[in-house]
């Protein structure tokens, strides 16, 4: 059974005040409709959780603060959210709202659209927008966001930098995003929040204090640990990014190299001489019996590095893997 992220966790890895009614939304859809969506996961869910703590505040927000500000006055003709062209309020009207901020008549049509898909027999939310912000609706936006975007997929490699840009559209805040990822990790793990050094030392890590792509990939290596999902399936994808070693170390690349010249070498000598079976007709039997000699020991030869190159391939398998 896989660990879950709890109340006790986020209040924990907060860096303010936590609404609690807001939070309790955004956990109780997760409880219920996490599987379902694969969020169930750890390592899945705290990318999930610090791009949401992120957006609202420690859940202190799930409704845009209107100004207007000049921004948003601009809302109301935005015509790339499904806002109309006219200034008539639409805005206002549609402004973000939940946790995830969920902003533009598009969206919500979106989400009202992908609802009913799913069966969740929905309100109307164009009509009446305030209406997401009512359970289990505020919990769900979220992650119609997260699933519409494929973003377990970038939380399985470790990767923030794309789920921010997926997520925000760009990266802003990535710094506290990243802060909040560690944070959450670490109190997840059973760590303090601010206890970088300690677990670094504990990876095996320089205990520098500094939360870099090492330690981030050494703290989503645990989660995935907790997720009960496989590290070394993970590995590969994540390595390019934050590991600089080659994907196959030179000594291995060398090796096979080394034995698939052998094995070149011990083909094109059999090859290159031309013989077949009709080019024996005429050979006394003394000079046959040394030929077929030869073809019984290069084919064991071939056999055997077959096995070497087998083997080879396993090694890269092993330390790709390690």
């Amino acid at each position: 059974m896989t660990v879950q992220v709890t109340a006790a966790h986020l209040r924990a890895a907060a860096k303010g005040a936590v609404n609690a009614q807001n939070m309790n939304s955004v956990l109780v859809a997760l409880d219920r409709y996490g599987a379902r969506y694969s969020l169930d996961r750890p390592h899945r869910s705290v990318q999930y959780l610090a791009q949401l703590t992120h957006e609202s505040g420690d859940f202190r927000f799930d409704r845009e603060i209107w100004g207007p500000t000049d921004a948003q006055k601009r809302y109301d003709t935005r015509t790339d959210l499904g806002n109309t062209p006219q200034v008539d309020g639409d805005g206002k009207r549609y402004m973000g709202r939940t946790a995830g901020q969920l902003t533009g008549k598009a969206n919500y049509q979106e989400f009202y659209d992908w609802c009913v898909a799913q069966r969740l027999n929905p309100p109307d939310f164009v009509a009446k927008p305030d209406l997401v912000n009512t359970d289990p609706w505020e919990g769900l936006v979220p992650i119609w966001y997260w699933q519409s975007r494929n973003l377990n997929r970038w939380a399985d490699q470790g990767d923030i930098e794309t789920i921010t840009k997926k997520w925000n559209g760009g990266m802003n805040g990535f710094a506290d995003r990243v802060d909040r990822f560690v944070r959450l990790s670490l109190v997840v793990l059973g760590y303090a929040p601010s206890a970088v050094a300690q677990f670094q030392q504990s990876a095996g890590l320089d205990a520098d204090g500094d939360p870099g792509p090492k330690t981030r990939a050494a703290l989503h290596t645990a989660l995935l640990a907790l997720s009960g999902a496989s590290t070394k399936m993970a590995a590969f994808a994540a390595a390019p990014v934050v590991d600089e070693k080659e994907v196959v170390p030179v000594a291995v690349d060398q090796t096979v190299k080394k034995k698939f010249n052998i094995l070149g070498w011990i083909s094109g000598a059999f090859g290159g001489g031309g013989f077949g079976v009709a080019a024996l007709a005429g050979f006394d039997w003394r000079a046959l019996l040394v030929i077929i000699g030869f073809a019984v020991v290069l084919t064991v030869g071939v056999l055997v590095a077959r096995k070497w190159v087998i083997g080879a391939i396993k090694d890269i398998r092993q330390a790709v893997e390690e």
